[in-house]
């Protein structure tokens, strides 16, 4: 199991856990400083760190098996971190999801193939992981759970076609998705994904 860094209020006075995953080359630290921006006063934030910084060593939309047995390991990972909060008391309602880049992917990835009423998933820039998207892998109803994907139209990393793919899918899990596309070619996490995010889901 990786290093999980634990941070906001502790976990047995809080009354929601956002679990934070980092992008390739960051670190649980770094995605935790986010905490700065977004309305997480009430939460628990539990960052897990990534062997060597990566979730899984290629591309998001590379052949499945190049990224195995690092991307199975990952979700297994985040699946241990969701059902040790579970076995604290709280229910699905309760966690939230908050991720960028390939920390974003892991997060639709992970949520998508345990689909259930979550408090919200938050993926700054990413999409569902896979070649090519695959239905038949994801299960469940997230029975109106917010799930917001912030990025680039023109993106270096991930492709918007992959991005709208991905929202359609994850709607058709019942989830209330809401796309930001912008015209800027960062990949960053901008001021207005935050607005919306602390607005809308976080509120």
């Amino acid at each position: 199991m990786p290093e999980l860094i634990h941070s906001g209020k502790p976990i047995e006075e809080a009354t929601k856990v956002a679990i934070m995953i980092h992008g390739r080359g960051a670190t649980a630290a770094s995605i935790l400083s986010l905490s700065q921006y977004l309305n997480l006063d009430e939460f628990a934030l539990l960052a897990p760190q990534a062997q060597g910084g990566s979730w899984y060593p290629y591309s998001f939309m590379a052949p499945d098996a190049n990224n195995e047995p690092a991307f199975s390991n990952s979700i297994q990972v985040i699946d241990g971190i969701v059902k040790e909060i579970l076995d604290k008391g709280f229910n699905s309602s309760q966690i939230y999801f908050i991720g960028f880049s390939q920390g974003a992917c892991l997060s639709l990835e992970y949520a998508s193939q345990n689909a259930k009423k979550y408090g919200g998933v938050m993926a700054f820039t990413g999409g569902l992981i896979g070649e090519k998207l695959n239905p038949a892998k994801y299960k469940g109803d997230f029975l109106g759970t917010p799930v917001f994907i912030g990025s680039s139209q023109k993106d270096m990393h991930v492709p918007l076609s992959r991005i709208e793919a991905s929202a359609e899918l994850i709607k058709n899990l019942g989830a209330e998705v809401k796309t930001l596309i912008f015209t800027d070619t960062q990949h960053t996490i901008r001021q207005e994904e935050i607005d919306w995010v602390n607005k809308n889901v976080l509120k």
